[in-house]
């Protein structure tokens, strides 16, 4: 169940990025893991339907993924405003968006970041921009500058894609990330290093100092919402399957299991955050 105390409610999703089950078959796992919901891109004919249909059976929330495409920027931004409709149509809890691409220029994707803005105000849905690599977003202080430029903008941290890009944890970078921390609305809760945007396994004892700071990063978001009188919190447990999971070389083996440490990530955040 979604954690709440007072006014403000936290509610866990889980990725399907790397499901190999049916979505009956997915969404029970999920629910008897303990999430509040699913996060996905919106999948298309049959297969929309039945997600929507297995979410409702097991009784979870849905979060939606939505990006944009093409050759040109006339093209992508097409492409984005009207996959933003399409997910619209769904009424998912959240819209967490892939925007624009790092080589578009600034008024380029505010332009993105502006129809997206609209569409919220005019739905009623949270749309949220992802901290990425690849996206207008890609580095800390490049999104500082959209965040001061662009005051309705919120973001969906992913904060591990910045560890890669700036090769760090980020102690050089406080003013940035205290902005996009203030600012954030949605988390991945994926936990990156300097070299890459994903751990192999955030519960092995190697890794507890950057667990530890992504979990400050974390809490300041909370401590954030709690001041700023919002009601909710949404978490996304989003380590990503074999491939961006480390593998061994020539078998491809993956060196840990992806639902387990989206499970540990789960547990150690309901636990954290039971008593807000």
């Amino acid at each position: 169940m979604a954690q709440s105390k007072g006014d403000l409610k936290i509610k866990y999703y889980c990725t399907n990025w790397g499901m190999t089950d049916s979505w009956d078959t997915f969404c029970f796992r999920v629910k008897e893991a303990g999430y509040d919901g699913v996060e996905t891109w919106l999948p298309g004919g049959e297969a929309r339907e039945e997600m929507l249909a297995a979410l409702k059976k097991y009784n979870l929330a849905l979060g939606l993924l939505s990006g944009g495409g093409g050759q040109d920027f006339g093209s992508y931004f097409n492409s984005f405003s009207n996959n933003l409709d399409e997910a619209i149509k769904v009424k998912p809890d959240y819209i967490n968006c892939h925007t624009g691409k790092e080589y578009y220029s600034f008024d380029q994707n505010k332009k993105l970041i502006l129809i997206a803005s609209e569409k919220s105000k005019s739905s009623g849905i949270p749309i949220y921009h992802e901290t990425h690599r690849g996206r207008f977003s890609f580095a800390a202080h490049i999104t500082k500058d959209f965040l001061e430029k662009i005051p309705e903008l919120s973001l969906a941290l992913d904060i591990s894609h910045w560890c890669a890009v700036h090769e760090s944890l980020l102690a050089d970078q406080k003013e940035s990330v205290n902005l996009a921390l203030s600012r954030t609305g949605h988390i991945h809760t994926r936990v990156g290093q300097p070299q890459a945007p994903q751990v192999n396994d955030p519960s092995a004892p190697e890794w507890k100092s950057t667990l530890d700071q992504h979990l400050a990063w974390w809490d300041q978001v909370v401590e954030n919402h709690k001041k700023q009188g919002k009601t909710q919190l949404t978490m996304c447990m989003e380590f990503g399957p074999s491939g961006y999971l480390p593998t061994l070389p020539f078998t491809q083996q993956p060196v840990a299991d992806q639902w387990t440490i989206n499970k540990y990530m789960l547990d150690l955040l309901k636990n954290r955050y039971k008593s807000l």
